[in-house]
C-alpha cells in the first residue's frame, strides 16, 4: 500500500484524482486531456498499489487548491485556500455541533475532509438512521461536482462563525456562551443550547447561571417583573403571551399599572410561532439590558449565586 506522498509521480496523482472523482467528472475538470493521456491514466490506475485514504485526501486537497487557484486568478483574487480548511480550526465539539443539523450529503462532504478520528466524533453523534444515510453518501461523493463542494464549504464556514468559541467549550466559559446564545435568533438559540445539552450537561449548568429564558422571567420578584414589562410595548406583551396559561399572564398583568391593564387586549386567532418567539425574545432582551445596566444580578435572581446564612 502507498502511504508516502513523496513516492507519487504526477501521473500517480492524476490517477488518484480519477479514481476518487470518477473518470467522467475528472475529465471535465482537468482540461486539455487527450485520449492518449486518458488511456495512460486508466492503465496507471490498474497498475498502482492500493493507496491509503490519508494519501488520497492529500492528493484531492492539492487538486482542490489548484482548481480554486485557477478560478481565483481569473477573478483577480489571490487569497486561495482549501475549501474546508476552516474545519481544522474547530474543536471536535464545534465540528459535531456544526454538522449534525445538516443534510446527510453535506455531512458526508465535510466529514470526508477530516481525519478518521474526528469523522467518528461526528458520526457517533448522529441518529442511527441518519448515520446510515451519511455513510451511503460518503460512498457516492465522486458524483458531486467540485463547484458544489466549494459552495457547501463556503456556506458551512459562514455558519461556523455562529458557534461558541473552542475556548468556551473546553474551559466551561458559561457566561461567554450565554452571551453568544443571547445574540442569536430564537430558533438558532434553542438549537445550539440543545446541542450543548447533549454534549456537556455540566457546561449547560454553568451556562444557565448567566442564561436568561422567557420562562425564567415569571419567577422574578413582582417589582422586577413590573419594571421589565413597563419597558415593553403592550402589543409585544400580548403577542408574547399567546399560548401561555391564563394564570401566568394574569400574574404579569396584575403587576402592570391600571392604565396599561385597561388597554391590554389579548391576541386572537392563530399566530406563526416565529412571531411569538420574536416577541418573547424582545422581552428577554429588555431584561438582559436591565441586567447590563446593573439593575439586578441574574445569579441572585435565579438562585445561582453563593449565599451566606
Amino acid at each position: 500500500m502507498i502511504t508516502e506522498y513523496n513516492r507519487l509521480s504526477g501521473l500517480d496523482k492524476v490517477a488518484i484524482v480519477f479514481s476518487v472523482l470518477g473518470e467522467g467528472l475528472a475529465v471535465k475538470l482537468i482540461k486539455g486531456l487527450g485520449e492518449t493521456e486518458v488511456r495512460k491514466i486508466r492503465s496507471r490506475i490498474r497498475e498502482m498499489e492500493p493507496v491509503s485514504s490519508l494519501i488520497k485526501k492529500q492528493v484531492v486537497d492539492e487538486f482542490y487548491l489548484a482548481f480554486i487557484s485557477r478560478k481565483l486568478q481569473k477573478s483577480d483574487v489571490t487569497d486561495a485556500k482549501r475549501p474546508f480548511e476552516f474545519l481544522d480550526s474547530l474543536a471536535d465539539e464545534q465540528l459535531a455541533a456544526l454538522l449534525e443539523v445538516e443534510e446527510p450529503r453535506i455531512i458526508a462532504m465535510a466529514a470526508a475532509q477530516v481525519s478518521s478520528e474526528r469523522r467518528m466524533v461526528v458520526i457517533n453523534r448522529l441518529a442511527p438512521e441518519v448515520k446510515g444515510r451519511v455513510l451511503m453518501e460518503m460512498g457516492n461523493l465522486s458524483e458531486v461536482p467540485l463547484e458544489a463542494i466549494v459552495n457547501v464549504a463556503t456556506q458551512l464556514e459562514h455558519k461556523s462563525h455562529f458557534l461558541p468559541r473552542a475556548v468556551d467549550f473546553s474551559r466551561g466559559g458559561g457566561k461567554s456562551i450565554a452571551d453568544i446564545l443571547g445574540q442569536m435568533p430564537p430558533e438558532e438559540e434553542e438549537r445550539y443550547l440543545e446541542t450543548i445539552s447533549r454534549e456537556s450537561p455540566d457546561l449547560v449548568k454553568e451556562i444557565k447561571k448567566y442564561y436568561l429564558t422567557f420562562d425564567d422571567i415569571f419567577s422574578f420578584p413582582d417589582n422586577l417583573l413590573r419594571e421589565i414589562m413597563n419597558t415593553v410595548e403592550l402589543d409585544t406583551i400580548a403577542l408574547a403571551f399567546k399560548g401561555l396559561p391564563q394564570e401566568t399572564s394574569d400574574k404579569v398583568l396584575n403587576n402592570l399599572p391600571q392604565k396599561k391593564q385597561a388597554m391590554y387586549e389579548p391576541v386572537e386567532g392563530a399566530i406563526p410561532k416565529r412571531e411569538v418567539n420574536m416577541a418573547r425574545k424582545t422581552i428577554v432582551d429588555a431584561a438582559r439590558q436591565m441586567e447590563k445596566e446593573g439593575r439586578f444580578n441574574l445569579e441572585d435572581v435565579l438562585g445561582g449565586s453563593e449565599m451566606v446564612d
